[in-house]
């Protein structure tokens, strides 16, 4: 087996089993989600701290650094000799979550040189996996079926533009504004973590603009998949790709399409 494929078999691997424990906790009538706040405000809960902690058991035998959402960040003057990481965030969707909505997500990315390379998304209520990489292709599995991203074209499909459910900004209800001149019967569609990229992915949606602050771990994942099917994750601003691995580990406004 070759090693980009084996790290997509433990990536794979890490995410479903991080989130079988997430939802222990989640289906649980009882649980205590021990919900606390981090610096930022942001909630977090016990599915989180297991999820993280999971996920390490796979990720740290292989020998490539680890950026985690729940992890400890260490400064640029180290993280910048890493050439390739593992980007983590191991529950995206706290606050999805804490709803009982069901739209959290796992979300492992691989990144060399400050470009995601590799990414598993996996949505442990449907038991939907999503998964790419540079060069082999974007996939979802559900239900032990795989269909290869985008899904076949929808030419009867209106112009749909996904934005999130939880971080509406004015500023990406400006730009959506701006879409209806072209697009009158725009749709939108709502949805939660980073299932909104993963629309784009499968070509279930055409467009997803975020201009409001997101991390690196909130992305990565994403981001892979998205170019592994042939779509484009880029800084609003710039038209640039998104870079990983940055000093200011914040992402810029950006456009998924």
């Amino acid at each position: 087996m070759e090693r980009k494929e084996e790290l997509l078999q433990i990536a794979i691997s890490a995410a479903l089993e991080a989130g079988r424990d997430i939802m222990n906790i989640y289906d649980d009538p009882k649980a205590d989600f021990g919900i606390e706040r981090k610096a930022d405000n942001s909630p977090l809960t016990r599915a989180d701290k297991a999820a993280h902690a999971r996920i390490m058991t796979f990720l740290e035998p292989t020998g490539i650094p680890v950026l985690s959402e729940e992890g400890a960040h260490l400064p640029y003057s180290i993280r910048r000799s890493w050439q390739r990481l593992w980007i983590v965030d191991p529950l995206d969707g706290t606050k999805e979550f804490i709803k009982r909505n069901g739209e959290f997500t796992v979300n492992i990315a691989l990144a060399e040189n400050g470009s995601p390379v590799m990414g598993v998304i996996y949505v442990p209520v449907k038991q939907q996996l999503y998964y790419g990489s540079i060069g082999e292709g974007a996939y979802k599995e559900e239900l032990g079926q795989r269909v290869t991203l985008p899904l076949k074209s929808d030419t009867e499909r209106t112009f749909t533009v996904v934005a999130s459910r939880s971080h509406l900004s004015k500023e990406t209800a400006d730009y959506i504004d701006l879409l209806r001149r072209d697009h009158p019967d725009l749709q939108l569609a709502s949805s939660g973590s980073s299932l909104k990229i993963c629309l784009v992915a499968e070509g279930k949606a055409d467009v997803y603009p975020r201009h409001a602050p997101t991390m690196e771990w909130d992305t990565a994942a994403g981001d892979a998949i998205a170019r592994a099917a042939r779509r484009e994750v880029v800084d609003a601003l710039t038209g640039e790709p998104l870079r990983y691995n940055k000093e200011d580990l914040h992402n810029p406004w950006f456009i998924v399409r």
